[in-house]
Protein backbone atom coordinates (compact mmCIF):
# COMPACT_ATOMS: atom_id res chain seq x y z
CA UNK A 1 0.00 0.00 0.00
CA UNK A 2 1.03 3.68 -0.74
CA UNK A 3 1.80 5.88 1.98
CA UNK A 4 -1.24 7.73 0.96
CA UNK A 5 -3.77 4.75 1.21
CA UNK A 6 -1.87 3.40 5.15
CA UNK A 7 -2.42 7.60 6.23
CA UNK A 8 -5.80 7.00 4.94
CA UNK A 9 -6.34 3.76 6.90
CA UNK A 10 -4.72 5.00 10.03
CA UNK A 11 -7.57 8.04 10.23
CA UNK A 12 -10.08 5.48 9.66
CA UNK A 13 -8.36 3.73 12.88
CA UNK A 14 -8.93 6.92 14.66
CA UNK A 15 -12.23 7.48 14.06
CA UNK A 16 -13.58 3.92 14.79
CA UNK A 17 -11.52 3.81 17.95
CA UNK A 18 -13.21 7.12 18.94
CA UNK A 19 -16.52 5.77 18.39
CA UNK A 20 -16.49 2.95 20.37
CA UNK A 21 -14.16 3.87 22.74
CA UNK A 22 -13.73 6.48 25.81
CA UNK A 23 -9.73 6.49 25.49
CA UNK A 24 -7.45 9.52 24.02
CA UNK A 25 -7.24 9.16 20.64
CA UNK A 26 -4.79 11.89 20.47
CA UNK A 27 -2.36 9.19 21.74
CA UNK A 28 -3.29 6.62 19.14
CA UNK A 29 -2.96 9.03 16.44
CA UNK A 30 0.68 10.43 17.21
CA UNK A 31 1.51 6.95 17.41
CA UNK A 32 -0.13 5.95 14.03
CA UNK A 33 1.26 9.02 12.36
CA UNK A 34 4.91 8.46 13.50
CA UNK A 35 4.05 4.59 11.82
CA UNK A 36 2.96 5.82 8.83
CA UNK A 37 5.93 8.72 8.48
CA UNK A 38 8.84 6.73 9.72
CA UNK A 39 8.07 3.05 8.76
CA UNK A 40 5.71 3.60 5.38
CA UNK A 41 7.16 7.05 3.80
CA UNK A 42 10.44 7.03 5.33
CA UNK A 43 10.49 10.49 6.80
CA UNK A 44 12.84 11.40 9.92
CA UNK A 45 11.67 11.99 13.56
CA UNK A 46 12.40 15.72 12.93
CA UNK A 47 10.02 16.07 9.93
CA UNK A 48 7.23 13.90 11.66
CA UNK A 49 7.76 16.78 15.02
CA UNK A 50 7.51 19.58 12.57
CA UNK A 51 3.84 18.58 12.13
CA UNK A 52 2.92 19.58 15.22
CA UNK A 53 0.62 22.24 15.52
CA UNK A 54 2.68 24.28 17.85
CA UNK A 55 0.49 27.51 17.40
CA UNK A 56 -2.29 25.71 17.99
CA UNK A 57 -1.28 23.72 21.48
CA UNK A 58 0.27 27.43 22.83
CA UNK A 59 -2.69 29.18 22.26
CA UNK A 60 -4.93 26.37 23.78
CA UNK A 61 -2.93 26.00 26.58
CA UNK A 62 -3.16 29.49 27.27
CA UNK A 63 -6.55 30.13 26.44
CA UNK A 64 -7.58 27.66 29.25
CA UNK A 65 -4.99 28.49 31.93
CA UNK A 66 -6.67 32.25 32.27
CA UNK A 67 -10.23 30.80 32.38
CA UNK A 68 -9.29 27.91 34.57
CA UNK A 69 -8.28 30.51 37.03
CA UNK A 70 -11.33 32.30 36.87
CA UNK A 71 -13.03 29.45 37.07
CA UNK A 72 -10.91 28.21 40.38
CA UNK A 73 -11.35 31.44 42.18
CA UNK A 74 -14.68 31.42 41.81
CA UNK A 75 -15.42 34.55 39.47
CA UNK A 76 -17.43 32.92 37.15
CA UNK A 77 -19.60 30.99 39.34
CA UNK A 78 -20.35 34.56 41.05
CA UNK A 79 -21.26 35.77 37.95
CA UNK A 80 -23.66 33.38 36.84
CA UNK A 81 -25.66 33.30 39.86
CA UNK A 82 -26.03 37.09 39.83
CA UNK A 83 -27.28 36.89 36.06
CA UNK A 84 -29.59 34.10 37.36
CA UNK A 85 -30.97 36.44 40.10
CA UNK A 86 -31.86 38.91 37.34
CA UNK A 87 -34.75 36.21 36.74
CA UNK A 88 -36.93 38.30 39.39
CA UNK A 89 -38.87 35.30 40.26
CA UNK A 90 -40.37 33.99 36.95
CA UNK A 91 -39.69 30.32 36.05
CA UNK A 92 -40.48 30.63 32.54
CA UNK A 93 -37.19 32.86 31.95
CA UNK A 94 -34.63 30.35 33.83
CA UNK A 95 -34.44 28.03 30.62
CA UNK A 96 -33.33 31.12 28.42
CA UNK A 97 -31.50 32.63 31.12
CA UNK A 98 -29.50 29.51 31.11
CA UNK A 99 -29.16 29.39 27.31
CA UNK A 100 -27.99 32.85 27.96
CA UNK A 101 -26.10 32.02 30.11
CA UNK A 102 -24.24 29.13 29.17
CA UNK A 103 -23.54 30.70 25.67
CA UNK A 104 -21.93 33.63 27.30
CA UNK A 105 -19.17 31.78 29.52
CA UNK A 106 -18.56 29.38 26.17
CA UNK A 107 -18.07 32.53 24.11
CA UNK A 108 -15.64 34.46 26.30
CA UNK A 109 -13.06 31.94 26.23
CA UNK A 110 -13.66 28.55 28.13
CA UNK A 111 -15.38 26.88 25.20
CA UNK A 112 -18.90 24.95 25.78
CA UNK A 113 -17.49 21.53 27.80
CA UNK A 114 -16.86 24.57 30.35
CA UNK A 115 -19.20 26.22 30.33
CA UNK A 116 -21.89 23.14 30.86
CA UNK A 117 -19.34 22.30 33.76
CA UNK A 118 -19.99 25.30 35.05
CA UNK A 119 -23.78 26.25 34.47
CA UNK A 120 -25.70 22.65 34.71
CA UNK A 121 -25.21 21.64 37.99
CA UNK A 122 -26.59 25.02 39.08
CA UNK A 123 -29.49 25.32 36.28
CA UNK A 124 -30.45 21.80 37.02
CA UNK A 125 -30.92 22.85 40.58
CA UNK A 126 -32.61 25.96 40.04
CA UNK A 127 -34.81 24.90 37.72
CA UNK A 128 -35.98 21.43 38.77
CA UNK A 129 -36.70 23.75 42.39
CA UNK A 130 -39.10 25.92 39.81
CA UNK A 131 -41.08 23.48 38.47
CA UNK A 132 -39.03 23.37 35.02
CA UNK A 133 -38.81 20.73 33.03
CA UNK A 134 -35.74 18.46 33.37
CA UNK A 135 -35.14 17.91 29.67
CA UNK A 136 -35.64 21.19 28.98
CA UNK A 137 -32.89 22.72 31.31
CA UNK A 138 -30.55 20.06 29.89
CA UNK A 139 -31.06 21.17 26.37
CA UNK A 140 -31.26 24.82 27.16
CA UNK A 141 -27.82 24.70 28.70
CA UNK A 142 -26.37 22.72 26.51
CA UNK A 143 -27.42 24.24 23.17
CA UNK A 144 -26.50 27.42 24.93
CA UNK A 145 -23.15 26.33 25.82
CA UNK A 146 -22.71 25.21 21.85
CA UNK A 147 -24.34 28.71 20.63
CA UNK A 148 -21.01 30.05 21.68
CA UNK A 149 -18.89 27.83 21.37
CA UNK A 150 -17.33 29.11 17.90
CA UNK A 151 -16.63 32.64 19.10
CA UNK A 152 -13.36 33.82 17.92
CA UNK A 153 -11.94 34.08 21.66
CA UNK A 154 -13.50 30.16 22.67
CA UNK A 155 -10.87 27.74 22.81
CA UNK A 156 -13.29 25.32 20.80
CA UNK A 157 -13.24 28.49 18.13
CA UNK A 158 -9.87 28.67 17.80
CA UNK A 159 -9.23 25.51 16.80
CA UNK A 160 -11.97 26.06 13.74
CA UNK A 161 -10.82 29.47 13.02
CA UNK A 162 -7.07 27.42 12.70
CA UNK A 163 -8.38 24.89 10.89
CA UNK A 164 -10.04 26.95 8.31
CA UNK A 165 -6.58 29.30 7.74
CA UNK A 166 -5.16 26.14 6.67
CA UNK A 167 -7.35 25.30 4.14
CA UNK A 168 -6.95 28.72 2.94
CA UNK A 169 -10.29 30.35 4.42
CA UNK A 170 -9.53 33.68 6.68
CA UNK A 171 -11.24 36.16 7.45
CA UNK A 172 -14.58 34.47 8.59
CA UNK A 173 -15.05 34.81 12.31
CA UNK A 174 -18.42 36.50 12.31
CA UNK A 175 -19.91 33.98 9.50
CA UNK A 176 -18.28 31.06 12.10
CA UNK A 177 -19.74 32.20 15.15
CA UNK A 178 -23.45 33.54 13.87
CA UNK A 179 -24.24 30.53 11.48
CA UNK A 180 -23.26 28.26 15.06
CA UNK A 181 -25.31 30.49 17.10
CA UNK A 182 -28.36 31.00 15.05
CA UNK A 183 -28.52 27.50 14.47
CA UNK A 184 -28.36 26.54 17.71
CA UNK A 185 -31.04 29.48 18.77
CA UNK A 186 -33.53 28.04 15.83
CA UNK A 187 -33.05 24.62 17.97
CA UNK A 188 -33.56 26.18 21.70
CA UNK A 189 -36.53 27.07 20.57
CA UNK A 190 -38.06 24.32 19.31
CA UNK A 191 -37.22 23.09 22.21
CA UNK A 192 -38.30 25.60 24.83
CA UNK A 193 -42.29 25.64 22.52
CA UNK A 194 -42.18 21.69 22.59
CA UNK A 195 -41.02 21.03 26.07
CA UNK A 196 -43.17 23.08 28.52
CA UNK A 197 -41.98 26.28 27.72
CA UNK A 198 -45.35 27.58 26.54
CA UNK A 199 -46.52 26.28 30.08
CA UNK A 200 -44.42 27.95 31.95
CA UNK A 201 -45.24 31.68 30.78
CA UNK A 202 -49.35 30.58 30.96
CA UNK A 203 -48.40 30.27 34.93
CA UNK A 204 -46.54 33.29 34.86
CA UNK A 205 -45.13 34.32 37.63
CA UNK A 206 -43.99 31.65 40.26
CA UNK A 207 -42.09 30.57 42.95
CA UNK A 208 -38.68 30.58 41.07
CA UNK A 209 -35.61 30.00 43.75
CA UNK A 210 -33.99 32.86 45.41
CA UNK A 211 -29.91 31.74 44.90
CA UNK A 212 -27.29 32.27 47.42
CA UNK A 213 -24.46 34.50 45.89
CA UNK A 214 -20.90 34.62 47.55
CA UNK A 215 -19.93 37.97 47.64
CA UNK A 216 -18.34 39.44 45.13
CA UNK A 217 -14.67 39.97 46.90
CA UNK A 218 -11.46 41.98 45.29
CA UNK A 219 -10.36 39.12 43.87
CA UNK A 220 -13.76 38.83 41.93
CA UNK A 221 -13.17 42.35 40.50
CA UNK A 222 -10.02 41.98 39.55
CA UNK A 223 -10.34 39.10 37.40
CA UNK A 224 -12.92 39.95 35.96
CA UNK A 225 -11.18 43.56 34.89
CA UNK A 226 -8.02 41.15 33.77
CA UNK A 227 -10.92 38.71 31.40
CA UNK A 228 -12.23 42.08 29.95
CA UNK A 229 -9.31 43.24 29.13
CA UNK A 230 -7.84 40.59 27.28
CA UNK A 231 -11.17 39.75 25.81
CA UNK A 232 -11.14 43.64 23.96
CA UNK A 233 -7.37 43.36 23.33
CA UNK A 234 -8.17 40.08 21.25
CA UNK A 235 -11.37 41.52 19.86
CA UNK A 236 -10.39 45.35 19.23
CA UNK A 237 -6.88 45.16 18.47
CA UNK A 238 -5.88 41.39 16.74
CA UNK A 239 -3.99 40.61 19.81
CA UNK A 240 -2.65 36.56 19.91
CA UNK A 241 -5.32 35.22 22.18
CA UNK A 242 -2.88 32.88 22.98
CA UNK A 243 0.07 34.40 23.93
CA UNK A 244 -1.88 36.82 26.07
CA UNK A 245 -4.19 34.33 28.04
CA UNK A 246 -0.73 33.84 28.97
CA UNK A 247 -0.10 37.43 30.02
CA UNK A 248 -3.53 37.43 31.67
CA UNK A 249 -3.09 34.46 33.71
CA UNK A 250 0.45 35.37 35.21
CA UNK A 251 -0.98 38.78 36.12
CA UNK A 252 -4.06 37.08 37.84
CA UNK A 253 -1.17 33.82 39.50
CA UNK A 254 1.29 37.09 40.86
CA UNK A 255 -1.83 39.32 42.10
CA UNK A 256 -2.87 36.25 43.89
CA UNK A 257 -6.37 35.93 42.32
CA UNK A 258 -5.29 31.82 41.55
CA UNK A 259 -2.65 29.69 42.32
CA UNK A 260 -0.31 28.72 39.54
CA UNK A 261 -0.92 25.01 41.22
CA UNK A 262 -4.71 25.41 40.47
CA UNK A 263 -4.93 27.06 37.20
CA UNK A 264 -2.16 24.40 35.58
CA UNK A 265 -4.56 21.85 37.06
CA UNK A 266 -7.52 23.15 35.28
CA UNK A 267 -6.07 22.84 31.95
CA UNK A 268 -7.79 20.27 30.14
CA UNK A 269 -4.52 18.26 28.82
CA UNK A 270 -6.68 15.70 27.67
CA UNK A 271 -8.66 17.71 25.22
CA UNK A 272 -5.76 19.61 23.93
CA UNK A 273 -3.59 16.47 23.43
CA UNK A 274 -6.09 14.73 21.27
CA UNK A 275 -6.94 17.80 19.28
CA UNK A 276 -2.65 18.10 18.84
CA UNK A 277 -2.60 14.23 17.98
CA UNK A 278 -5.43 14.12 15.58
CA UNK A 279 -3.45 17.27 13.43
CA UNK A 280 -0.25 15.18 13.70
CA UNK A 281 -1.95 12.89 11.99
CA UNK A 282 -3.78 15.25 9.67
CA UNK A 283 -0.57 17.07 8.76
CA UNK A 284 1.23 13.27 8.05
CA UNK A 285 -2.43 12.70 5.48
CA UNK A 286 -1.74 16.18 3.86
CA UNK A 287 2.11 15.45 2.70
CA UNK A 288 1.41 11.75 2.21
CA UNK A 289 -1.74 12.34 -0.63
CA UNK A 290 -4.04 11.01 1.76
CA UNK A 291 -6.34 13.24 2.39
CA UNK A 292 -6.70 13.73 -1.67
CA UNK A 293 -7.66 10.26 -1.11
CA UNK A 294 -10.16 10.58 1.24
CA UNK A 295 -11.78 13.89 -0.49
CA UNK A 296 -11.89 11.24 -3.49
CA UNK A 297 -14.09 9.09 -1.21
CA UNK A 298 -16.96 11.91 0.07
CA UNK A 299 -16.89 13.32 -3.58
CA UNK A 300 -18.74 9.96 -4.25
CA UNK A 301 -21.73 10.86 -1.71
CA UNK A 302 -22.07 14.54 -2.84
CA UNK A 303 -22.72 16.83 -5.72
CA UNK A 304 -22.62 20.73 -5.63
CA UNK A 305 -25.97 21.17 -4.70
CA UNK A 306 -26.16 18.49 -1.79
CA UNK A 307 -22.40 18.59 -0.74
CA UNK A 308 -23.58 21.12 2.14
CA UNK A 309 -26.44 19.13 3.64
CA UNK A 310 -24.15 15.65 3.26
CA UNK A 311 -21.19 16.45 5.31
CA UNK A 312 -23.40 18.57 7.89
CA UNK A 313 -24.84 14.90 8.05
CA UNK A 314 -21.43 12.81 7.63
CA UNK A 315 -20.26 14.93 10.51
CA UNK A 316 -23.03 14.82 12.35
CA UNK A 317 -23.29 11.20 12.16
CA UNK A 318 -19.65 10.54 13.58
CA UNK A 319 -19.96 13.69 15.98
CA UNK A 320 -23.13 12.09 17.81
CA UNK A 321 -20.32 9.39 19.11
CA UNK A 322 -16.64 11.19 18.73
CA UNK A 323 -15.33 14.51 19.78
CA UNK A 324 -16.52 17.42 17.70
CA UNK A 325 -13.12 19.36 18.40
CA UNK A 326 -10.46 16.88 18.70
CA UNK A 327 -11.41 14.84 16.04
CA UNK A 328 -14.42 16.28 13.57
CA UNK A 329 -13.13 19.74 13.00
CA UNK A 330 -9.57 18.65 12.65
CA UNK A 331 -10.16 15.44 9.83
CA UNK A 332 -12.95 17.45 8.21
CA UNK A 333 -12.39 21.36 7.80
CA UNK A 334 -8.53 20.46 5.71
CA UNK A 335 -10.58 18.67 2.91
CA UNK A 336 -12.65 21.35 2.22
CA UNK A 337 -10.52 23.13 -0.66
CA UNK A 338 -9.95 19.64 -1.85
CA UNK A 339 -14.00 18.35 -2.22
CA UNK A 340 -14.97 21.44 -3.83
CA UNK A 341 -12.33 21.07 -6.10
CA UNK A 342 -12.97 17.51 -6.42
CA UNK A 343 -17.13 17.14 -7.16
CA UNK A 344 -16.74 20.46 -9.53
CA UNK A 345 -18.76 22.95 -7.72
CA UNK A 346 -19.63 24.52 -4.36
CA UNK A 347 -19.12 27.06 -1.99
CA UNK A 348 -15.78 26.04 0.02
CA UNK A 349 -16.89 28.71 3.23
CA UNK A 350 -20.35 27.12 2.78
CA UNK A 351 -18.86 23.66 3.54
CA UNK A 352 -16.80 24.70 6.31
CA UNK A 353 -19.91 26.09 8.08
CA UNK A 354 -21.40 23.16 7.44
CA UNK A 355 -19.05 21.44 8.79
CA UNK A 356 -18.83 23.02 12.20
CA UNK A 357 -22.97 23.19 11.88
CA UNK A 358 -23.30 19.91 11.67
CA UNK A 359 -20.66 18.54 13.98
CA UNK A 360 -22.39 20.91 16.78
CA UNK A 361 -25.54 20.70 16.69
CA UNK A 362 -25.85 16.83 18.13
CA UNK A 363 -23.91 17.17 20.99
CA UNK A 364 -26.73 17.35 23.45
CA UNK A 365 -26.47 13.79 22.92
CA UNK A 366 -25.66 12.34 26.34
CA UNK A 367 -22.58 10.18 24.27
CA UNK A 368 -21.18 13.27 24.13
CA UNK A 369 -18.77 15.08 26.94
CA UNK A 370 -21.61 18.18 27.14
CA UNK A 371 -24.71 16.15 27.16
CA UNK A 372 -23.46 13.67 29.77
CA UNK A 373 -22.38 16.99 31.90
CA UNK A 374 -25.96 18.10 31.66
CA UNK A 375 -27.22 14.68 32.69
CA UNK A 376 -24.51 14.39 35.61
CA UNK A 377 -26.04 17.26 36.78
CA UNK A 378 -29.78 15.56 37.22
CA UNK A 379 -30.51 16.58 40.92
CA UNK A 380 -31.19 13.46 43.14
CA UNK A 381 -35.17 12.74 43.53
CA UNK A 382 -35.98 15.03 39.92
CA UNK A 383 -36.47 12.06 37.97
CA UNK A 384 -35.12 8.84 36.32
CA UNK A 385 -31.96 9.40 34.98
CA UNK A 386 -32.37 6.47 31.87
CA UNK A 387 -35.48 8.45 31.31
CA UNK A 388 -33.64 11.92 30.72
CA UNK A 389 -30.32 9.65 28.92
CA UNK A 390 -33.10 8.34 26.44
CA UNK A 391 -34.83 11.72 25.67
CA UNK A 392 -31.43 13.68 25.59
CA UNK A 393 -30.09 10.40 23.07
CA UNK A 394 -33.23 10.56 20.64
CA UNK A 395 -32.69 14.15 20.63
CA UNK A 396 -28.74 14.25 19.81
CA UNK A 397 -29.67 11.99 17.34
CA UNK A 398 -32.49 13.68 15.26
CA UNK A 399 -30.06 16.89 14.92
CA UNK A 400 -28.30 15.31 12.34
CA UNK A 401 -31.12 15.51 10.34
CA UNK A 402 -32.29 18.78 11.34
CA UNK A 403 -28.24 19.83 10.86
CA UNK A 404 -28.64 18.52 7.15
CA UNK A 405 -31.61 20.58 6.42
CA UNK A 406 -30.42 23.76 8.05
CA UNK A 407 -27.02 23.71 6.34
CA UNK A 408 -28.92 22.30 2.94
CA UNK A 409 -31.05 25.14 3.10
CA UNK A 410 -29.97 28.09 4.51
CA UNK A 411 -26.50 28.08 5.39
CA UNK A 412 -25.67 30.55 2.44
CA UNK A 413 -26.81 33.01 4.44
CA UNK A 414 -24.04 33.04 6.17
CA UNK A 415 -21.38 33.55 3.18
CA UNK A 416 -20.56 37.09 2.47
Amino acid sequence: MSPADVSLLALLVVIVVSLTSRINIGVLAIALAAGVAILVAGWTPGQLAAEFPAGLFLTLTGVTLLFGAAQKNGTLAAITVRIVRLCGGRAALLPLAFFLIAGFVSSVGPGGVAATALVAPLAMAAGVRAGVPAFLIALMVANGANAGNLSPVSSVGIIVLTQMEGAGLTGYELNVFLANFVAHVAVAVAAYVLFGGRKLVQAGRSAAPELEAEPFTLIHRLTTLVLALWIVAVVAFDVDPGVSAFAAAAVLIIGRCCTDRDAVASVPWDAILMVSGVSVLIGVMDETGGLERFTDILARIATPDSVNGVMAFVTGVISTYSSTSGVVYPAFLPLVPGLVQEIGGGDPVALALSINVGAALVDVSPLSTIGALALAALPKNAGDPAVLFRRMLIWGFSMTVVGALFCQLLIGWFVW
